[in-house]
């Protein structure tokens, strides 16, 4: 007989996540039967920078998130440039890769060790850790060698921290980022404190990360097979490596359906439409693709059929996974399979492709070189900004209009809309019922304990979702919780 088991919120991702998944028995397997992932936060951003200055964008929009302000900063001001059609300086190009980097390293430490890798490795018995589930954890005395780096793994975590803010002003947030280039001019010395951290953090990837991710693979080996999605993957490309209009970029650009390897084909954003069937917005926005999308918010109340605030990214009418996993298989460096271990081990080999360019690219600065360009903000224009947080795809599109109800009119924002990578991973179904990445993922995963679903939070956690980006209405009160509702069909 069947159950639902709910988790919310789900713990150790950023921002607010409800998972409910039906739990039955196929072929004599406890397993999961549907999945539903909801996005419990009403973000807003879009209405909010609507009659904006512009030039505010970047700045507002790098607080979507604490985690990933960086890709936020990338793509809001690269949005602008856009409808400006401008083009950087060498400099600057390089000075955004290097923060960016800087942040996706962060990121990808910050997810194994102190979100992911504890859904396997038995905790200390001592708080913060107790209490904790009493589940599948294999081999403590082998997995210790994880735990022993969690606290190393914190430093390297803010070790990357601290090399970003060397360009970039400060971390979460950095000011640097601007509409026409970058705020900072490298000096020498900023140069060889970065090539420090840099030197520091390479090492660890090479001696602690990768290595602990290849052990958490050959004691769980049965989670290489668990936790496939569509095996659709998409990567809009980043860390541009030449001023041209369509610059070479160290993780291409492209897409893959059903997992083909070798089957890369270019990305159209013409070709994505976002639906809202089952999202918390009305349904006159279905269907559009975030050049001209829209954000109205419905009463959830009034909605029923409807279970997240995110909306439901398709490209040609299919569901998307992005993220790291994605961007290495399209590059042609990771061809493995699309599990959770898939997951974890191309993150790990992507942070050091990432750390590696990042050694050349300080080589090609200049110090005291031109770090901008004037932007002038253009009237009734249009722009894309298109390119990779540590989670996968994110876009920004910005139309801006005429202001005239100030004293001197300017240009203003006129919609702005954000696609976000938990946006594809935990997108709610589609207009044609079809389930979102993660969703998909679920599907068939055996399950010991519907009252303690471990398995469930694993192949979640591989997908490293962030809510903060992909939503901001929370509930105030409540404690978090597994609810099993036995003998209950849906």
């Amino acid at each position: 007989m069947a159950t639902i088991t709910i988790v919310d919120p789900v713990t150790r991702i950023e921002g607010h996540m409800k998972v409910q998944v039906t739990i039955d028995t196929v072929d004599n397997v406890q397993q999961v039967t549907d999945a539903q992932c909801s996005g419990t936060q009403f973000r807003g951003f879009e209405l909010i920078l609507q009659g904006r200055d512009p030039l505010d964008a970047p700045y507002l929009t790098e607080r979507i998130c604490g985690v990933c302000p960086v890709s936020h900063g990338m793509a809001s001001t690269k949005a602008l440039e856009s409808a400006a059609g401008l083009t950087i300086p060498t400099d600057a190009r390089i000075l955004r890769n290097l923060v960016l980097g800087s942040n996706f390293i962060a990121s990808h430490i910050l997810h194994f060790y102190l979100l992911a890798s504890l859904d396997y490795v038995a905790p200390p018995p001592s708080a913060p850790w107790t209490s904790c589930w009493n589940v599948d954890m294999r081999d403590p005395t082998s997995l210790s060698q994880i735990a022993v780096n969690f606290v190393t793994a914190v430093t390297m975590r803010r070790e990357a921290q601290e090399m970003a803010a060397i360009f970039g002003g400060r971390m979460p947030s950095p000011p640097a980022f601007q509409a026409g280039g970058f705020t900072t001019k490298p000096t020498s010395s900023m140069i060889s404190a970065f090539t420090s951290y840099l030197n520091n953090l390479i090492t660890f990837i090479n001696n602690n990360y990768i290595p602990d991710v290849q052990l958490l693979q050959s004691i769980y080996p049965d989670y290489s097979s668990i936790g496939k999605g569509p095996g659709n993957l998409l990567s809009y490309g980043v860390f541009d490596l030449d001023d041209t209009g369509s610059p070479d970029k160290l993780l291409d650009r492209g897409y893959i359906f059903d997992s083909m390897p070798g089957n890369v084909q270019p990305v159209s954003i013409d070709n994505i439409k976002e639906h809202v069937t089952y999202s918390w917005y009305d349904d006159s926005t279905n269907n559009q693709n975030p050049a001209n999308g829209s954000t109205v918010i419905v009463d959830p109340s009034t909605k029923t059929n409807a279970y997240s605030w995110l909306k439901a990214p398709r490209y040609h009418g299919k569901p998307m996974e992005c993220g790291p996993l994605a961007r290495m298989w399209i590059n042609g460096d990771y061809s493995n399979g699309i599990s959770v271990m898939d997951r974890h081990m191309a993150r790990a080999l992507e942070a050091l492709k990432i750390g590696n360019a990042m050694n050349q690219w300080l080589g090609e600065l200049s110090t005291g070189g031109n770090v901008f360009s004037t932007f002038n903000t253009p009237y009734d224009a249009s722009g894309a900004g298109l390119t990779e947080a540590p989670r996968g795809a994110l876009g920004h599109w910005v139309s801006t209009t005429v202001d005239g109800s100030s004293p001197v009119s300017g240009p203003a924002i006129d919609n702005y809309q954000v696609l976000t990578p938990t946006c594809w991973n935990a997108s709610p179904k589609d207009s044609r019922g079809n389930r979102g990445p993660m969703e998909r993922a679920l599907i068939g995963t055996a399950v010991s304990d519907p009252e303690q679903p471990i398995e469930v939070l694993r192949v979640i956690h591989s997908f490293d979702p962030c809510l903060s980006c992909a939503v901001h209405v929370m509930r105030p009160e409540g404690k978090p919780v597994v609810v099993v509702n036995a003998g209950v069909r849906p």
